[in-house]
């Protein structure tokens, strides 16, 4: 179908806590010298227009990042994610919404490297042209899925693969699973961060038992919900999937999420919880 544009999203609540995780991720793969591989298998276009008629008609960045920008009283924890988002804003108006490849981009030190896949023939042109400037990056339009068989182990022996497809098919749901398990089976140290929207609760849980199965350990599940699950159209919550997570993300994301949770959320309706969904 390939018919899913993250431009009518960008900036939403589910952006916020998936490029939270994935900023505190990059920061502790940072605290080591040795250069590290950041591979995202659904890149999107990178940069999205906060003010282009996509992202006007959803409104939805204004249930999201425009809600922590610039706070007095925002946590050290989201600090690098906010760097980010503030360097491709310059005159302190948010216009602009880095996805994840541009954030990675920012975060990322000169002997890193980022390996993007994006697949939409509208997305990809505007992936690239980010992009034809920095020698870090590989850009390359194919199925991000295949990366996990196809690019994995790096060199270095040490990355993050952030896998955040559109689940715009059903068999996305499944397919995250089998991408996870074939890519765990040639680098096992990675890590591996999984985004999942909660549009139906069953099939997130049937996700994550196909998990489960594989055998895999070290499996961190971090979800914030903005209202409680229901059978009507429309997502309800989001979260991340971490295999392998740095030893200090399940402290930061105690501190952060309550906090992430008032603010975006000032109802108080949803819930925002983190547990091992399978632990060591």
């Amino acid at each position: 179908m390939l018919s899913y544009r993250h431009s009518f999203h960008a900036g939403n609540h589910a952006d916020v806590l998936k490029h939270t995780v994935q900023s505190l991720i990059i920061e502790a793969l940072k605290e080591k010298e040795k250069p590290f591989l950041y591979m995202d298998t659904h890149a999107g276009a990178g940069r999205y227009q906060l003010t282009s008629p996509h992202a006007e008609r959803t409104g939805e960045y204004l249930e999201g990042i425009a809600r922590i920008w610039q706070q007095d009283d925002t946590p050290a924890e989201l600090e690098p994610y906010l760097s980010a988002v503030a360097a491709y804003n310059r005159q302190s108006q948010l216009l602009y919404y880095p996805g994840s490849p541009l954030i990675a981009r920012h975060l990322l030190r000169p002997h890193d490297k980022l390996q993007l896949t994006e697949l939409h023939s509208s997305d990809f042109p505007l992936l690239r042209a980010e992009f034809q400037k920095d020698e870090r990056a590989r850009i390359e339009r194919a199925d991000g899925y295949q990366q996990l068989k196809a690019k994995l182990p790096p060199p270095s022996r040490r990355g993050l693969i952030l896998i955040d497809p559109p689940y715009e098919m059903k068999t996305d749901y499944q397919a995250v699973a089998d991408g996870i398990h074939e890519g765990y089976k040639r680098f096992a140290t990675g890590v591996y961060a999984l985004w999942y929207p909660v549009v139906m609760r069953q099939q997130i849980k049937r996700t994550l038992h196909a998990l489960e199965a594989t055998g895999i350990r070290r499996i961190l599940q971090i979800e914030l919900a903005v209202r409680p699950d229901s059978d009507r159209r429309g997502m309800t919550a989001s979260g991340m999937i971490v295999i392998n997570p740095p030893w200090k993300l399940e402290q930061q994301m105690a501190n952060v999420l309550p906090w992430l949770h008032r603010k975006l959320v000032p109802t108080g309706t949803g819930h925002a919880t983190l547990s091992w969904l399978v632990p060591e």
